[in-house]
């Protein structure tokens, strides 16, 4: 299986992308964590996004907050999907972030989730990877129907205990 990648901008975005990692731990994906800036380490992260194909990645994640560039440039330099996770880093309580991970011009796609929403960054990684891996297709269907069993069996204990 092809493994995820996952960049984060600072160690402070750490505790947001842990959510990723815990995701596809679940799920037996593997993955690379590590740190490089689109600012203070522009040649690490560019040197990295060349090589990520290479290296078995099949999809990048990028955690940034603030100016949020890290996805941009990781896309400018792979044609591998990136994922961006705009971190909640500023008095802008994100939407900075945000902005500057979804809004990318014509040919350099990133593919954003919520603000720190990190979970579903592995997710969306892992429904990615399940296009060539059945398997991890099968788990991934297997969570969903899991999921709507939890909401349904809630809805009839609310339901019993307060329709009359």
């Amino acid at each position: 299986m092809k493994k995820v990648a996952i960049i984060m901008g600072s160690d402070s975005d750490l505790p947001v992308v842990e959510k990723a990692m815990e995701t596809l731990r679940e799920y037996s994906v593997p993955y690379e964590v590590h740190i490089y800036s689109a600012h203070r380490t522009p040649e690490q992260a560019r040197e990295f996004a060349v090589n990520a194909r290479k290296a078995g990645f099949g999809v990048v994640i990028a955690a940034a907050g603030k100016a949020a560039h890290l996805a941009g440039a990781l896309a400018a330099n792979t044609t591998l999907p990136v994922i961006g996770i705009p971190i909640k880093a500023s008095v802008l309580d994100g939407i900075d972030a945000l902005l500057s991970t979804v809004q990318m011009p014509a040919g350099i796609p990133v593919a954003t989730v919520a603000i720190d929403g990190a979970a579903n960054a592995a997710l969306l990684a892992m429904q990615i990877l399940s296009v060539e891996n059945q398997e991890l297709a099968e788990m991934l269907e297997e969570a969903r129907i899991a999921e709507r069993r939890k909401i349904l069996e809630k809805d009839a204990v609310l339901s019993a205990k307060y329709n009359v």
